[in-house]
């Protein structure tokens, strides 16, 4: 899996990496040239090599969310490049790292990486400031939302009361939204916000204690990898 999204303004490359299938996103402005990957984790090698070969620099660290899978390869890309790390405020806290002068941003801001324009939604649940990257009609949704899927929500700064929230908002989305998720867990590596919608399990609540329920009681023990598409009757 490499080039999903493909523009006049800019590209998104996926590669899957690591024992968790962790899908790290690269994003490059066409006509700055800059870079920005998303959740860089377990191959900072093969991710600075897809830059290479793309021909660009990278410039920006987008982070989703602090846990080891989605990060562990920041030391590896900030040893070779210049970069800029980007996490929300909210996660920072949560993370307790020392960062080095890291961008703390706040639901609602924008990131300009080059001429593409991000907006960041704070989307807590999986971890008190887990982020989705909204760049157009594409959702990168870390571990916020899964094809078919959503993150877990009981480790460590997990609320499903909180997640129920969240997605309740990302319904919202239009429906030709492309969600692009931090791992491979469905049997399709991407999906329409409208698809979701329709045959994503977690999206079928309208009652808060029946997802509850649901995500903290029910869901792993009735369901199989990968994930495929449900329908209401699952309620």
């Amino acid at each position: 899996m490499s080039l999903i999204v493909d523009n006049d303004r800019y590209s998104i490359d996926a590669l899957e990496l690591g024992p968790m299938e962790n899908f790290i996103y690269l994003l490059i402005d066409k006509k700055t040239g800059r870079a920005a990957v998303i959740d860089p984790a377990w191959d900072a090698e093969a991710i600075m090599k897809l830059a290479r070969e793309k021909g660009v620099n990278i410039t920006d660290i987008l982070l989703t969310h602090s846990h080891y899978d989605h990060i562990n390869a920041i030391e590896g890309i900030l040893q070779n490049h210049d970069a800029q790390l980007h996490l929300l405020k909210d996660e920072a806290r949560f993370w307790g790292e020392s960062l080095a002068h890291p961008s703390l941003h706040h639901g609602g801001d924008t990131i300009k990486i080059g001429e593409s324009e991000i907006s960041i939604l704070h989307t807590p649940g999986h971890t008190p400031g887990s982020a989705c990257y909204h760049i157009d009609d594409n959702l990168i949704a870390g571990d916020t939302l899964f094809v078919f899927g959503c993150g877990r929500c009981d480790l460590e700064g997990g609320d499903p009361n909180i997640m129920f929230d969240t997605l309740k908002r990302l319904k919202q989305l239009p429906g030709n939204t492309l969600l692009l998720p931090g791992h491979n867990y469905a049997e399709k590596t991407t999906s329409s916000m409208e698809e979701q919608c329709e045959g994503n399990p977690f999206l079928f609540y309208d009652d808060r204690d029946e997802f509850v329920d649901y995500r903290m009681n029910i869901h792993d023990k009735v369901r199989e990898y990968p994930y495929h598409a449900e329908h209401r009757h699952h309620k």
